[in-house]
């Protein structure tokens, strides 16, 4: 009786592998997905759920970051700072605190020029285009001359300076990255230059009324 068992049971699961089993399987399938009148929606969803799945397996984020990384390298060799230096040298916001020169800071209002002030009196133009070069694209033959540095060297303005970059994005970019990096031992402020839109409101006003 006992080896006569496991004869049977071989002989029926080879029997329901090879001629039952994966027929069965499938009708059950197809009987389920006509049932519930889905049977395009299970396809697309198993195509949803194949196609995440993918997306799992290989991150866009980590690619992402690389080509960014990658892209900075390229564009930024050694004829500009960095992205990791500006951050490395750059005060944190408490450090920042301690520093009269941030006290009442202020931003200002969005515009493509800059104002740089408390810079060191080794600073040379040299320095601040290695720093804000990095935001202006020199294979642009329009961004290049919109580019425009003004380092004051002498009278009030002295350890001052003016840079003009190519549109607003560029300029908040630099503010962002650029405000608090030390140079020469000293943290530069960076602000956005004002601009002549006080004249503009005037005559706004004088439209209205």
């Amino acid at each position: 009786d006992v080896f006569e068992q496991p004869q049977h049971v071989g002989h029926k699961k080879i029997e329901f592998h090879i001629t039952s089993d994966i027929p069965a399987v499938l009708q059950i399938n197809s009987e389920k997905e006509e049932k519930n009148g889905k049977r395009v929606h299970l396809y697309a969803d198993t195509e949803e759920i194949n196609n995440t799945g993918f997306g799992r397996i290989f991150p866009a984020p980590s690619s992402n970051d690389k080509m960014e990384t990658e892209e900075e390298d390229d564009e930024i060799p050694s004829e500009f700072i960095s992205r990791r230096d500006l951050e490395k040298n750059r005060l944190s916001r408490e450090e920042m605190e301690k520093f009269s020169v941030f006290k009442n800071y202020e931003p200002g209002d969005p515009n493509c020029r800059i104002y740089v002030k408390n810079l060191a009196k080794q600073v040379q133009e040299k320095d601040l285009k290695f720093i804000f070069g990095r935001y202006v694209d020199f294979q642009s033959e329009v961004e290049r001359n919109m580019f425009d540095i003004r380092l004051m060297k002498e009278g009030r303005m002295k350890g001052q300076a003016f840079i003009g970059l190519p549109n607003e994005k560029a300029a908040a970019k630099a503010l962002k990255e650029a405000n608090g990096y030390v140079l020469f031992e000293k943290p530069m402020v960076v602000q956005f230059a004002r601009s002549a839109r006080p004249k503009q409101d005037a005559n706004e006003g004088k439209r209205k009324k």
